[in-house]
C-alpha cells in the first residue's frame, strides 16, 4: 500500500498488498511492532479509549463509539448521505472596515451577508418544537455585532432572512459600523442564529477584519502587502454617486446576468489574464494586481464572468493610463474594455440605473493619458472573504448549540499498508468529534483544536469484493460529534486497487484486463504521484 495524497480536497491510498505498521508504541520498547488493524485497537491498557470525566477523549488518545452506538449512527448516517440534508450557514464580509469619527457612522460597505442554504432548514420543525396552526414566518431570526461587544440593541443589528429565487435565505446587516472608541486593529463578526420557539442555534464568527482610518493614499509598496490585492483573490465593486450611501449600487449577478443592485452583492474572483489567449481560455496567473493590467471577474457563485478588462485608476473622475502601482483597498477604478479605436477615450464598465452597460469616454483635451468618465464609470475595489459551516441536525437528539462547527482546511496522509493514518488539519476541533468514512467510524485520536487523527478504515468494510474491484472507492469524510450532530465536509477518500484477478476455476484461461480501467488506474496513480504534496512516510 502506497501513502499519497491528491489535491482537490482528497485524499487516497492503494489497496492490495498490506504491510503493517504500528500507530501505537507496544508495551515494551524492545518488542517486535504489532499489527494493528483499521477496526481494532491492540489488547494493551496503555492503548485503549481514555477519557475524561465527562466523556470525552483525552488529548493523545485513540477512540471510538460503542459498538450499539456506533451501529445506531451508521444506520442514520446511509439515508443522510443518499439524500443530503445539511444546513449551511454562509457568511459574506468585506477584508476591511473603514472607522467611523465621532458622530459620523461609516457604515460597513459592502454590508455583512447571510444565506442560509441547503434542504436541512425546510425539514420539519425540530422535537418540542411545535408551530401553532397557520403560523408563517421565518423559523430561523439572526442577530450580528462586533466579538467584544456588549451585546446591547444599539451594538446588534438583527437580520431578517427573506426566501431567494435560488432557496437561499437572505439576510444582510445594513447599520453596522466600529466607532472610533475602540481602538482595535482587527475584529470578527459574531452571528447569533435562533430558531423559532427561542432555541439557540449556534455562534459563527466571521473572518478577521481590519480596521483603516481611511483609504490609502499613497503609492502602494509590493513591501507593505497588508492592504494590496493579490490575482485568484476575492473583491467586490460598489458605485457611489456624489458620495451618498442611498445612492450605492453593487456589482452582482442575477439571473445569469450582471446587475448593478442596491441591495445584494457578489463577491468576484480577480485573477491576472494573459492577453494573448482567448475569452474564456486564460490561465490564471500570480502576483498582486496592478493598474494597467489585463484583469477577468470571475463570479464566485455562478462563474459567470465578464470579458477581460484592463483596470485603471481614477482620480477626479478621470482614468489614468499611465498609472502601474499596485491596487490598494477602497480604491477607486475603473474597467476599460481593450481595442476600439486609436486616440480614443476607450469604452469602460458601466451602470445604468440597475443595468450594466458600456460607457464611451472622451479624451481629456488637455493630458493624453487621461480618459474622461461619468461617475457611474468609477468603481471602488474591495477584497472581501466569506465563511461557510455546514451541520445536519437529522442525527442528532439534542437541544445543545450546534457551534463551534468544526471547519477543515487539509487532510494529510501517513503510513501505509493495512495501517494508514490521516491527519485532519482545520479549526473547532474538540475531544468529542470522530472521523467518518461514508458510513464507517474511524478510531480517532483528538490532538488540539486545529488537528485530529484517524486510523484509516480497511477497504473491506465498503463492500466484501473489494479485493477484485478495478475501479476506485471514494467516500466522503465527515465529522460526528458524540451527540450525534453530523458535519459534511468538501473532502473525499478514495481507496485504488492495485491490479489483481478474481480466481478462477484451476486450469480457466485468465480474463482479459480492461484497458479503459487500466488507463483509469494509471492516471490517478500517476496524478497522485505527481503532487507536489510529498507525505512524511511511516515505516
Amino acid at each position: 500500500m502506497d501513502p499519497m495524497r491528491a489535491t482537490g480536497g482528497a485524499a487516497a491510498v492503494k489497496y492490495g498488498r498490506l504491510v503493517w505498521l504500528n500507530a501505537c508504541s507496544p508495551a515494551d520498547p524492545s518488542a517486535p511492532p504489532g499489527p494493528l488493524t483499521h477496526l481494532n485497537l491492540p489488547d494493551d491498557s496503555e492503548a485503549r479509549p481514555q477519557s475524561g470525566a465527562d466523556g470525552r477523549s483525552l488529548p493523545g488518545s485513540w477512540t471510538r463509539s460503542s459498538p450499539e452506538h456506533a451501529m445506531v449512527l451508521r444506520e442514520g448516517m446511509r439515508p443522510c448521505l443518499q439524500q443530503p440534508c445539511e444546513q449551511t450557514v454562509r457568511i459574506l464580509h468585506a477584508k476591511v472596515a473603514q472607522k467611523s469619527y465621532g458622530n459620523e457612522k461609516r457604515f460597513f460597505c459592502p454590508p455583512p451577508c447571510v444565506y442560509l442554504a441547503g434542504p436541512g432548514w425546510r425539514v420539519k420543525p425540530v422535537q418540542g418544537q411545535v408551530h401553532q396552526a397557520g403560523e408563517t414566518g421565518p423559523t430561523v431570526c439572526g442577530y450580528m455585532g462586533l466579538d467584544g461587544a456588549s451585546g446591547s440593541a444599539a451594538e446588534t443589528q438583527k437580520l431578517n432572512f427573506e426566501e431567494q429565487p435560488d432557496s437561499r435565505e437572505f439576510g444582510c446587516a445594513k447599520t453596522l459600523y466600529i466607532s472610533d472608541a475602540d481602538k482595535r486593529k482587527h475584529f470578527r463578526l459574531v452571528l447569533r442564529l435562533v430558531l423559532r420557539g427561542g432555541r439557540e442555534l449556534g455562534t459563527f464568527h466571521s473572518r478577521l477584519i481590519k480596521v483603516i482610518s481611511k483609504p490609502s493614499q499613497k503609492k502602494q509598496s509590493l513591501k507593505n502587502t497588508d492592504l494590496c490585492i493579490s490575482s485568484g483573490s476575492k473583491v467586490s465593486l460598489f458605485n457611489r454617486l456624489r458620495s451618498q450611501t442611498v445612492s450605492t449600487r453593487y456589482l452582482s449577478v442575477e439571473d445569469g446576468a450582471f446587475v448593478a443592485s442596491a441591495r445584494q452583492w457578489a463577491a468576484f474572483t480577480l485573477h491576472l489574464a494573459d492577453e494573448h489567449c482567448s475569452q474564456g481560455d486564460f490561465p490564471p496567473r500570480e502576483g498582486y494586481v496592478r493598474y494597467g493590467s489585463l484583469v477577468q471577474l470571475v463570479c464566485t457563485v455562478t462563474g459567470i464572468t465578464l470579458p477581460p478588462m484592463i483596470i485603471r485608476k481614477v482620480a477626479k473622475q478621470c482614468a489614468l493610463l499611465d498609472v502601474d502601482e499596485p491596487i490598494s483597498q477602497l480604491h477607486k477604478c475603473a474597467f476599460q474594455f481593450p481595442g476600439g479605436p486609436p486616440g480614443g477615450g476607450g469604452t469602460y464598465l458601466c451602470l445604468a440605473t440597475e443595468k450594466v452597460v458600456q460607457f464611451q469616454a472622451s479624451p481629456c483635451p488637455k493630458e493624453a493619458n487621461r480618459a474622461l468618465l461619468n461617475d457611474s464609470s468609477c468603481w471602488t475595489i474591495i477584497g472581501t472573504e466569506s465563511v461557510e459551516f455546514s451541520f445536519s441536525t437529522s442525527l442528532a437528539c439534542t437541544r445543545e448549540p450546534v457551534t463551534p462547527v468544526p471547519l477543515i482546511s487539509t487532510l494529510e496522509l501517513s503510513g501505509g499498508g493495512d495501517v494508514a493514518t490521516l491527519e485532519l488539519h482545520g479549526e473547532n476541533f474538540h475531544a468529542g468529534l470522530k472521523v467518518w468514512f461514508g458510513n464507517v467510524e474511524a478510531e480517532t485520536m483528538y490532538r488540539s483544536p486545529r488537528s485530529l487523527v484517524c486510523v484509516v478504515p480497511d477497504v473491506a468494510a465498503f463492500g466484501s469484493d473489494w479485493r477484485w474491484l478495478r475501479t476506485p472507492v471514494t467516500v466522503p469524510v465527515s465529522l460526528v460529534r458524540a451527540d450525534g450532530l453530523f458535519y459534511p465536509s468538501a473532502f473525499s477518500f478514495t481507496y485504488t486497487p492495485e491490479y489483481s484477478a478474481r480466481p478462477g476455476p484451476p486450469g480457466a484461461p485468465e480474463p482479459a484486463a480492461d484497458p479503459d480501467a487500466d488507463a483509469l488506474l494509471e492516471s490517478i496513480h500517476h496524478e497522485f504521484t505527481r503532487t507536489n504534496f510529498h507525505l512524511f512516510i511511516q515505516t
